[in-house]
């Protein structure tokens, strides 16, 4: 004898439309879609308008919308973008469910009661969410998860099924809303055009059919859905956090004393398998102002980095209010000291080899114990970043920070210059001569055509150049935008300079030197 069929719960769904586009970034009114194995999966509203839909090829997708954004599908990039919403929803009603990226769920009853019936919790979730940015959610609260779900697309922007009305709400819809295209397509050919209909054949004649698949679907059908709702772990609490007694003012007293709450954090990460890849710092002062500060790692925190960071920015924090002439703001002792992980990834994945890290390991203690004498700033790496200009691409990252450069390497950026690069850089730019043969300045019109051939650089007689090239760059500011053209210049000492004109100015700068 089968066991009784449970009866549905009111449950509530919130769905964020296109979750993944904001996830990867897209803008709102952007044309964009995400594919996975050459077919677009997501798609923004402006493509839809232009006839872009889910299933379709990525050729065709673009024959209808060349300026069509594409960007590829990450799960994992879409969840760790989602679970902040969900920890604001669990703010305010705790137990929510994971059901994808975008697609929330939450027992509505304890909800429902706090806020004094379900519409008005409706609206009290959907304020909190618009409050915090994301004006976009629908809500839809039925019996059940599937009801609930069509529901919450249907939502403009709250929608509320009755209980005991979900088979009458999903009669009319059709039967595509399984998003089972096998089952959809054979019921189509019979003439089983929508959910209504698929609920008269009956539980025992699709079970006949379909076996244990058909009876589900016709209780999706009739709005008998009974999933329970399992609400996700919840994190494990990975903050500590100090109070002192009296203010501190001194940062090795202060670094000394979050040692135990480093250590606190990294135990409670390790008993989580988890480590920390970003920290946020936050430091309470005896006036009550938090200073707040977030710290990457290119591996992971171990608790000696924590309390170096802490220190650190204990220093700039003196730093910076040393100048301070104002008494009231300036930094007297620290009361409260806050370790919080940000960023945590699976401690798997930062194993060490069998053998150990050999030479990398030994590098990045010793340059870490040379940071620790010298400051936060002491010791820096190189990284190429996105520009036109050789100052712009070059950027200097304290050592242990994850590097990320101020703008993207991989963008187009017109009128910079191609490999290779200049191996020494001036920063900043230094003036430099540009002179023709009759030692006059060699100058550069509105069309960009020289005055004259260079005959010396800096003093020196000029054997071969090559140029003029232009550089337009806005800097994303008319005010700052900057005009002007570049010259490859080798002297007669062997020496091949990079330098600029810069329009307006009538003046040469020299950028960088070949070696």
């Amino acid at each position: 004898m089968s066991a009784p069929r449970q009866e549905p719960v009111r449950v509530i769904v919130l769905w964020f439309p296109d979750w993944p586009l904001r996830a990867a970034g897209a803008e709102a009114a952007e044309p964009a879609a995400i594919l996975h194995a050459n077919r677009v999966v997501v798609c923004s509203a402006a493509a839809r308008a232009q006839g872009v839909r889910i299933g379709q090829r990525r050729r065709e997708a673009q024959g209808l919308l060349p300026n069509l954004r594409i960007l590829p599908a990450d799960p994992a990039r879409d969840e760790r973008a989602f679970l902040p919403v969900l920890r604001l929803i669990e703010a305010q009603a705790p137990g929510a469910q994971l059901l994808r990226p975008g697609l929330a769920l939450l027992r509505a009853r304890g909800v429902a009661r706090f806020h004094g019936g379900e519409e008005e919790a409706a609206r009290a979730l959907h304020a909190l969410l618009s409050a915090e940015g994301h004006q976009e959610v629908r809500i839809g609260i039925a019996d059940g998860p599937f009801t609930a779900e069509l529901a919450a697309r249907g939502a403009d922007p709250t929608l509320v099924v009755g209980a005991g009305a979900s088979a009458a709400f999903l009669a009319p819809l059709p039967v595509q809303a399984l998003q089972d295209p096998e089952v959809t397509g054979l019921l189509l050919r019979l003439g089983v055009r929508t959910l209504g209909e698929l609920a008269t054949l009956g539980a025992a004649r699709l079970r006949d059919r379909f076996g244990e698949h058909g009876a589900r679907l016709h209780a999706l059908a009739a709005g008998a859905d009974s999933r329970p709702v399992v609400p996700r772990p919840p994190d494990p609490e990975l903050a500590a956090e100090v109070e002192f007694e009296a203010p501190l003012a001194q940062s090795d007293q202060i670094a000394f004393a979050v040692r135990q709450s480093a250590d606190a954090v990294i135990l409670a990460l390790a008993k989580a398998s988890l480590v920390c890849t970003e920290v946020r710092i936050d430091l309470t002062d005896d006036d009550e102002q938090v200073t707040s500060r977030t710290w990457l790692h290119p591996t992971c925190f171990e608790a000696a980095d924590l309390v170096d960071r802490v220190r650190w920015q204990l220093e700039s924090l003196a730093a910076a209010s040393a100048g301070d002439d104002d008494e009231a703001h300036r930094f007297r002792g620290i009361v409260r000291a806050r370790i919080a992980p940000v960023a945590v990834d699976d401690a798997a994945h930062h194993q060490p080899g069998l053998f150990g890290s050999g030479t990398d390991e030994r590098l990045h203690h010793a340059v870490s114990r040379v940071q620790t004498l010298l400051g936060h700033e002491g010791v820096v790496t190189a990284v190429v970043a996105g520009g036109r200009l050789l100052t712009d691409r070059q950027q200097l990252t304290p050592w242990g920070e994850r590097a990320v450069p101020a703008r993207a390497a991989d963008q187009p950026w017109p009128g910079r210059l191609p490999d290779p690069l200049p191996a020494e850089v001036f920063a900043p730019a230094r003036p430099i001569a540009v002179t023709d043969a009759d030692g006059a300045p060699v100058s550069v019109d509105a069309r960009g055509l020289l005055s004259a051939a260079p005959a010396a650089v800096d003093a020196c007689a000029v054997r071969s150049w090559a140029g003029p090239w232009p550089v337009r760059d806005r800097r994303g500011d008319p005010a700052g935008a900057l005009r002007g053209e570049r010259l490859q210049l080798v002297d007669e000492q062997d020496r091949a300079w990079l330098v600029l004109h810069v329009e307006g100015e009538d003046r040469w700068l020299a950028e960088g030197r070949y070696h």
